[in-house]
């Protein structure tokens, strides 16, 4: 897994109308009419423009319409009550509709096609104010670990542009990271919000099941594994986003998450798993990071508890076999799901292989199912007595690009994956809350996150944990190791970089 000799990143904050602030610093000024909103649409165009060359987080753009939705916020008459987040940017991931943007769910096998609808949850995201920048990458239907469509050129690590940012929500993770704007959609099947996070140095939060408005392929899943949700740069932005969120619609059966503002203070116990139970130990850096953050939390007073993985053994194959599944039923229904002009001979490497995974395995599924559904129950009887979990969010760093490329051979590519991916999914198929938050960093300059997975609808307690943890000492934006935007000017590695995509 050894990195191209290619160790800069990239960022564009600078002093500009976003300069460094969070979502909510940015809406606080337009409130106060300190800043305009087509003044902050324009910056964050700007800085989009810089990024995207080297970065490459943008699936599709909608600057003209996000310019004149912009005049005319400006210009309209002052109303109670305004949304919380009104004209701060963002971008919406490439897998949920937006009426008048196309929808190609990072793959070729899907045409470029304007959507007449917004979907169900962009509607209830975008009715917190957020202005529509464009569309954010994905691999391939959201299947991949790393945003490397084979039809396009990869979207980098800003803090490392030799390195994967993660996926699938690997896009907008970047652009959030890089600069561009201070929070963007994520959506999470198997850690699509966590792993971005976690390799882009942000905070990404999959809420409890049914917490937010399910888009339409949640619903129609035999098990719903996705969640809706944000990625961002301070704990109080995402702390906003689901307090906002609520007031569109809030799940009954779910306690509510309200405003939270800070740490409670409230000593909390929180069990410790350090290896994941696909038999793959933890590498070294990630293993620090978890112990380190643990003995951090023991000296602000919580107890923490080493315990077993809180899973049936035969987990890891049985979410295997659910990956597969999906990808089988995209390649035999994406005329009827996805546009009546769906190719199936288009799909990449690894849709490919997880649909043949399927055909020789699909006889397995109704014992596989019935497990993954009882692993709600199972999850919640080995809580039972503990505030939270703390976990690493992935097997190991972040690793190079090309490494999880979907041309890779795909038996090497799965088995890389599985080491990879094998915390998050736990998440997904128990419909617990967890969160990723951003705690160390390389040698190569790369994040090094931890998860900590909640009970279900507790989405406070980690929220808790997360305000706990950054007040005790904040990490870093990429500004802070470079003070220069490095995407504005000229050098010979840049250049060759932006050659090689």
């Amino acid at each position: 897994m050894s990195a191209p000799e290619v160790p800069e990143s990239c960022h564009v904050f600078s002093n500009d109308a976003m300069g460094r602030d969070d979502a909510t610093s940015l809406a606080d000024k337009i409130r106060r009419r300190e800043l305009s909103i087509t003044e902050l649409t324009r910056a964050a165009i700007a800085r989009a423009s810089a990024a995207e060359p080297l970065v490459h987080g943008i699936a599709s753009d909608n600057y003209d319409n996000a310019i004149h939705s912009a005049s005319i916020l400006d210009a309209a008459e002052e109303s109670t009550p305004r949304p919380l987040f009104r004209g701060v940017p963002t971008y919406v991931k490439d897998n949920t509709n937006v009426a008048g943007l196309s929808t190609r769910h990072g793959s070729l096998a899907v045409p470029e096609a304007t959507a007449a609808d917004t979907s169900p949850f962009a509607r209830q995201f975008l009715a917190q104010g957020f202005l529509c920048l464009g569309k954010s990458t994905l691999p391939e239907f959201g299947f991949n670990a790393s945003t490397e469509p084979a039809h396009g050129p990869a979207t980098r690590n800003p803090w490392n542009l030799a390195y994967s940012s993660g996926a699938s929500s690997g896009g907008s993770a970047a652009l959030v990271a890089a600069g561009v704007v201070p929070i963007a959609h994520a959506n999470d099947g198997g850690g699509s919000i966590r792993i971005p996070a976690a390799c882009c140095g942000l905070v990404g939060l999959k809420p409890t099941r049914g917490r937010l408005v399910d888009n339409e392929a949640a619903a129609s899943l035999p098990i719903n594994i996705i969640s809706e949700g944000v990625v961002t740069r301070s704990v109080r932005d995402t702390a906003n986003f689901f307090d906002q969120a609520e007031s569109y619609y809030r799940n009954p059966k779910l306690p509510a998450i309200g405003r939270i503002e800070g740490p409670s203070g409230q000593p909390l116990r929180i069990g410790l798993v350090l290896d994941s139970i696909n038999g793959h130990e933890t590498d070294e850096i990630t293993r620090q990071t978890v112990e380190a953050t643990a003995r951090r939390l023991e000296k602000l007073g919580h107890r923490i508890e080493p315990v077993p993985v809180p899973v049936h053994n035969a987990f890891p194959d049985d979410f295997a076999l659910y990956w597969a599944l999906l990808a089988f039923g995209v390649r035999a229904n994406g005329k009827k799901l996805l546009h009546p002009a769906f190719d199936k001979h288009r799909t990449d490497g690894l849709t490919n292989g997880l649909d043949k995974m399927f055909r020789r395995q699909f006889w397995h599924l109704p014992t596989a199912l019935w497990r993954l559904k009882r692993s709600w129950h199972d999850y919640a009887h080995a809580m039972a007595g503990f505030d939270a979990l703390l976990t690493p969010v992935l097997g190991h760093t972040t690793p190079a690009l090309d490494h999880l490329s979907p041309d890779v051979p795909f038996d090497t590519l799965f088995e890389r994956l599985r080491q990879y991916v094998s915390f998050t999914p736990l998440a997904n198929a128990t419909g617990a809350p967890a969160i990723s938050l951003p705690m160390s960093h390389t040698p190569d300059q790369l994040p090094v996150s931890v998860q900590f997975m909640g009970r279900h609808g507790g989405e406070r307690t980690l929220l808790d944990i997360a305000f706990t943890l950054e007040a005790d000492h904040p990490w870093p934006l990429l500004c802070d190791f470079s003070r220069d935007s490095l995407c504005s000017g000229k050098s010979k590695a840049r250049d060759s970089l932006a050659n090689t995509v």
